[in-house]
């Protein structure tokens, strides 16, 4: 092989690495591109919500059971603003939204105002665990066959209705309520 053939070898076979070397730059920076537009934003305490919808029909007649095996109705809480809260366990926006139900609560309960959180078909030892691992003082109740569901007729979770002092659901919500919503919506119910 002469010289000029070697040269010329080398020097192809210096492009195809330089060529290389330039694509995979340039798969790397895509890759970084896509992992900054793909991430998350953090929200940090921020949980997204919905605008909830006005209604205006009778509460339906719901009897399940508590975390106490007891027999519950939402007939149980005469002239109290009740937020049910249809959730389960295992639904990420439904345990995002718990600690603000939470906090809401302790800020309102003292107004005749409860939140009835019906847990869609787990067993009561799970959802004892998960109350007690949101610190959750709200009544829970157990609906392992979707009655509250098909009585909303909203298989959606969570989703949420608020119950005036007479009876008539206000406010519904399909999706996680934040607490900005809370006050805007509900807490003009309780100073009526």
């Amino acid at each position: 092989m002469s010289e000029f053939s070697r040269s010329k070898e080398k020097g192809k076979i210096k492009n195809q690495i330089y060529w290389m070397v330039i694509l995979a730059i340039g798969l790397f920076l895509i890759g970084i591109a896509l992992i900054i537009v793909m991430r998350k934003p953090k929200t940090d305490n921020i949980l997204l919500t919905t605008t909830p919808n006005e209604v205006n029909f009778p509460a339906p007649e719901i009897t399940l059971i508590d975390l106490n095996s007891k027999s519950v109705s939402l007939n149980n809480y005469p002239k109290a603003i009740i937020l049910v809260n249809n959730w389960a366990t295992w639904c990420p926006p439904c345990k995002a939204e718990m600690p603000t139900l939470q906090q809401y609560f302790q800020k309102h309960y003292k107004q005749g105002f409860v939140i009835i959180a019906i847990e869609s078909g787990e067993s009561i030892n799970e959802v004892t665990k998960f109350v007690q691992e949101y610190s959750i003082t709200f009544p829970v109740w157990i609906d392992l066959k979707g009655l509250a569901l098909e009585k909303f007729n909203n298989w959606d979770l969570p989703s949420s209705y608020v119950i005036d002092r007479s009876g008539i659901v206000r406010l519904s919500w399909t999706g996680p309520i934040n607490m900005q919503m809370l006050e805007k919506y509900v807490t003009p119910l309780l100073e009526q």
